[in-house]
């Protein structure tokens, strides 16, 4: 049984950081791309940023890019999005989710996903 695990959520106001961790457990990802989504009320689910297996490719939603960095630490079989300069419009439910296959930006690309943490920016 794979489980991906959310937590770090919160509430913080504009211009404040968080920062998301998501556990991996049930099985080796060796070689997963592991990667961020966000979901707010009434829309679809949108690609955060990604990040290969060695870290050493990361891929981010021009929304995000300069302000969230993702980062991974295959010892802990642990992923981070470290959000920094948080606006509203960031606020969403943050999933985690994995696939064996490239670095995508499609949710249908992914195989796994966690529960979710919810990020509540007030303005």
């Amino acid at each position: 049984q794979v489980q991906l695990v959310e937590s770090g959520g919160g509430l913080v106001q504009a211009g404040g950081s968080l920062r998301l961790s998501c556990a991996a457990s049930g099985r080796t990802f060796i070689g997963a791309t592991m990667a961020w989504f966000r979901q707010a009320p009434g829309k679809e689910r949108e690609f955060v940023a990604a990040t290969s297996w060695s870290g050493s490719r990361t891929l981010y939603a021009d929304s995000v890019k300069g302000r969230f960095t993702i980062s991974r630490d295959n010892a802990k079989n642990t992923m981070y999005l470290q959000m920094n300069s948080l606006k509203p419009e960031d606020t969403a439910g943050y999933y985690c989710a994995a696939t064996s296959v490239g670095l995508g930006q499609r949710p249908q690309e992914y195989d796994y996903w966690g529960q979710g943490t919810q990020v509540t920016v007030s303005s």
